[in-house]
């Protein structure tokens, strides 16, 4: 038989994916919510936001970098942006096969609204918990993301564990 060993803090790294995991199911159902009030998804607001945030046109791989998406999850939500004339994209004169997206008048107008849900939602959401407790969750999950983007770039899917046989 085969053990795995967590140090202490893999054991509550352990939660903190875990509660992440139940978090990002929880925040993505909010905001669907939300975002339904202006007849879009958690995920075509998500594109909003990446564009407005960078303020200026990326690359719907820039796109899914900046937001820990699949491309082809981007793409498809680009489409469906530029169906709904909420996104513009025009040739990248970096590379010819992927297109540069911004956000047209409409779009940012759309996100605009979406913000003024999100600002009420969050205040009572954070309602009660302290602005250190907060920033140092914020920290933790930033580090957390730059290791496993960092992991991702070298292929290393999984880390050693330390196993011992009985």
């Amino acid at each position: 038989m085969v053990r795995s060993l967590r140090t202490a803090e893999g054991e509550v790294a352990t939660d903190v994916v875990l509660g992440a995991f139940r978090a990002n199911g929880m925040f993505l159902a909010a905001g669907d919510l939300l975002a339904a009030a202006e007849g879009l998804t958690s995920a075509r607001w998500q594109v909003l936001g990446a564009l407005k945030l960078a303020g200026g046109p990326l690359t719907v791989p820039g796109i899914a970098g900046r937001m820990g998406l699949t491309r082809q999850s981007v793409q498809a939500t680009v489409n469906q942006l530029l169906g709904e004339a909420l996104v513009e994209t025009d040739e990248n004169p970096v590379h010819r096969r992927s297109p540069l997206v911004w956000l047209t008048k409409v779009g940012n107008d759309t996100y605009a609204k979406l913000d003024l849900h999100q600002i009420a939602w969050i205040n009572e959401l954070a309602t009660g918990l302290s602005v250190v407790d907060l920033a140092t969750t914020a920290r933790v999950l930033q580090e957390l993301a730059r290791r496993l983007e960092t992991n991702a770039h070298r292929g290393e899917g999984r880390s050693k564990s330390h196993e011992t046989n009985p």
